[in-house]
């Protein structure tokens, strides 16, 4: 019958049109490929809308420290909506506020009855000294002190453990509700801070007068364009970056120095380091005692190190991979020029390592065997656990800073800086704020705090292909970033490697560098050390309470997720640079007589002494 009913409407379709019936053809719709161009007009004004655009976001952004509005929006719109549809988590946080309130009377009954000396009810984070005075324990200041931490509390509660929030959203809500509480936190407020009162009754107010001259001082200086007060006493080449030594080579991106050797027989593989651009290099020669370039030199080491040019507006577009080639690859073959003939241990510095990374994935992709080992400090190759910094990573924030970097041509070092500070609030903004100008007291400025305070730019094409490849695409890890015209992948080093990681590092958390073992198919020596980001490369034989963890995972090893590395692997006491020494030491050749200072002969003449121009410049 289904047979009979299709011959039947086929039989009908093919009879001709009746008189006097017309016919009309269906138009075609034609495909998006296949659709006429826009206008000619609409065309042109495309670039204008654009301008426009771009300069109204970066209006914005500077008000806002390069912050996206609309981020922080969308963030907080999923964290809202979804809270709003979790009856259980309302009521969850209910019962929270009832039983904290509930704490906080019962404390505050206790401190009544003990004469305002009653046990805390809620202790703050290990982390979190504002509340170390003893003076904090004292009735009402210890009310004030319980009632915020007890808020603080149950706001991390009402942020956190949404159903359905996206994990960004929700970190980015419980940061920025963290920065609020921050600000309003009882020890900001001269009549809240039982400290700030005792100095302001000792002093007769002298404190506060101290205090309000130094803010007009800090504002003069940073209208002015001036380092902070104290850096004046770390001046580059004479209190720090002062290791002897000869600029030996000159681009329009770097300068290579090559540091003079302080004894009488040289390991023959030179240590070429490449440290951050987003920061001067002297961080690894700071004053004598803190140098890590001082160090190796004395243990027979002959070391060169890439000093960054500050770019400017005319550096808009210099690419990343401008910086592996004007940078690493050019500092390699100067390095092979004069010392001809032997493999180079190479080590990188945070940003700085995960570009010789690169470098090193690429050379050998492409058969190049001049690498000894590698050395990668603090420095992230998969971008997938960031850390923090992944707040200010995504299309909408990254978007925001391109239109900001493409009227500007670079990141000015205020917009990084203010970005890092966010997120170490307490103490980088909040608690210099009650010291500085409540107590009216200036912290003395070390090497390196001063070299904290010498930040340096980015070029907007450069930052711009670094936030979207590494951070927001994760393309080297996923093995579709760029080096030349291909792609390289980390699994191609066969050279060893040593990579350092440090506890309390909010730039580059240790559990992301530690995903150097499953990326490279190599011999991978891992360190773990206390400290920060800084502080903890920087660690020098004989600092008090430095101390480390150390293992060595071969290629054919098995894989041991970090959790399990650290409660397998023992703590030492003490720095970490004698094992980095030893290290070294043992994929070396026996010690030789040093080479000259540069090559002439080869290129590469001596243009200057030590620390060069490149670092000096503003």
């Amino acid at each position: 019958m289904l047979d009979a009913e299709v011959r039947d409407r086929a039989e009908t379709a093919a009879e001709p049109p009746r008189p006097g019936l017309r016919l009309r053809p269906i138009p075609e719709v034609p495909s998006p490929a296949s659709r006429p161009d826009p206008p000619e007009d609409e065309d042109d004004l495309a670039p204008v809308r654009r301008a426009i655009d771009q300069s109204v976001h970066a209006s914005v952004a500077r008000m806002t420290a390069g912050l996206s509005p609309a981020a922080l929006a969308e963030a907080w719109f999923d964290w809202a909506i979804h809270a709003a549809f979790s009856p259980g988590k309302q009521a969850t946080l209910v019962m929270k506020l009832l039983r904290k309130q509930v704490r906080l009377a019962q404390f505050a009954a206790r401190s009544a009855v003990l004469q305002g000396h009653a046990a805390p009810c809620i202790d703050p984070l290990p982390q979190d000294h504002r509340f170390d005075d003893p003076a904090w324990q004292v009735w009402p200041f210890s009310l004030a002190c319980q009632s915020f931490l007890l808020t603080q509390q149950w706001w991390h509660n009402a942020t956190t453990g949404v159903p359905g929030v996206c994990r960004a959203h929700e970190t980015m809500v419980a940061f920025a509700a963290r920065q609020v509480l921050d600000a309003a936190a009882p020890s900001n407020l001269p009549w809240t801070n039982p400290v700030v009162l005792g100095e302001t009754v000792r002093t007769g107010g002298a404190n506060l007068v101290t205090g309000l001259l130094n803010a007009a001082e800090d504002a003069q200086r940073a209208a002015d364009g001036l380092k902070p007060v104290g850096a004046d006493a770390f001046p580059v080449g004479d209190a720090v970056a002062v290791s002897p030594g000869k600029v030996v080579f000159r681009n329009r991106l770097i300068e290579l120095i090559q540091y003079a050797p302080t004894v009488t027989a040289v390991r023959p593989e030179p240590v070429l380091i490449v440290p951050a651009w987003i920061m001067k290099f002297y961080i690894l020669d700071l004053s004598p005692e803190n140098s890590l370039v001082r160090y190796l030199t004395g243990q027979g080491h002959t070391v060169f190190m890439i000093s960054w040019r500050n770019p400017g507006p005319e550096d808009r577009d210099v690419s990343f991979d401008d910086y592996r080639r004007l940078g690493v690859m050019a500092a390699l073959e100067a390095v092979s020029a004069i010392v001809p003939g032997h493999p180079i241990h190479a080590a990188g510095y945070c940003l700085g390592g995960t570009l010789l990374a690169i470098a090193a994935a690429a050379m050998s992709r492409d058969g190049d065997a001049r690498l000894a080992s590698l050395s990668l400090f603090a420095a992230q190759l998969d971008f997938t656990e960031a850390g923090e910094l992944t707040l200010f990573i995504g299309e909408s924030q990254i978007s925001f800073l391109e239109s900001l970097m493409r009227s500007q041509g670079t990141l000015d070092a205020r917009q990084m800086a203010g970005a890092f500070q966010l997120l170490r609030s307490n103490d980088l903004i909040w608690s210099r704020i009650v010291r500085d100008y409540l107590l009216g007291r200036r912290q003395p400025m070390t090497d390196l705090t001063a070299w904290n305070a010498d930040a340096t730019r980015l070029p907007a094409r450069m930052h711009a292909e670094y936030l979207r490849g590494l951070f927001l695409d994760n393309d080297l890890a996923e093995g579709r970033f760029l080096a030349g015209d291909r792609p390289v992948s980390i699994s191609d080093i066969r050279v060893p490697v040593f990579a350092a990681a440090t506890e309390r590092d909010h730039v580059a958390p240790w559990r992301s560098v530690f995903k150097i073992h499953p990326l490279a198919d190599t011999d991978v020596t891992f360190v773990l050390a206390s400290g920060g980001h800084n502080a903890g490369i920087v660690a020098p034989p004989g600092r008090k309470q430095a101390r480390h963890r150390i293992r060595t995972t071969r290629a054919t090893d098995r894989y041991r997720d970090p959790d399990t590395w650290i409660g397998q692997t023992p703590q030492c006491e003490g720095s970490w640079w004698p094992a980095w020494a030893a290290w070294l030491a043992e994929r070396s050749g026996p010690p030789a007589p040093p080479p000259a200072m540069g090559a002439p002969a080869s290129g590469y003449a001596v243009l200057g002494d030590a620390p060069g121009a490149y670092v000096l410049e503003a």
